[in-house]
């Protein structure tokens, strides 16, 4: 069966995206591959998260598309989130993927977390 091995996405602001996909457990390298734009990428996780910026002609990012990833200690994640400003969508509970809640990203992205 396939597995993921990249996640793209794009968004018009690059540094305030990183920081929060940072604060999520993410350790990102700022860099750029040949004649592209300099972005984000993950380093030392499988999949490998990319930050870019938005597309020329693009002024709106995509906020349809939901990510989920497995977080440490998601009671405190979720207490440093709110504290920032962090929309909390769906507050920690246990459902029947484990104990998970749902916070947005700056773009409007539903992001799931779920305590491994």
């Amino acid at each position: 069966m396939p597995s993921i091995s990249l996640i793209v996405i794009k968004t018009n602001q690059l540094q305030e995206q990183a920081a929060f996909y940072t604060k999520l457990g993410f350790t990102l390298d700022y860099h750029k591959h040949g004649n592209g734009p300099y972005h984000y990428a993950s380093t030392g996780s499988q999949p490998v998260l990319e930050i870019y910026p938005l597309p020329k002609g693009v002024i709106t990012p995509d906020n349809t598309t939901r990510l989920g990833f497995a977080v440490e200690q998601l009671d405190i994640l979720i207490k440093e989130l709110r504290e920032q400003g962090t929309t909390i969508v769906a507050a920690p509970a246990k459902t029947e993927w484990g104990y998970t809640a749902i916070v947005q990203d700056l773009d409007g992205r539903k992001i799931e977390l779920t305590e491994h």
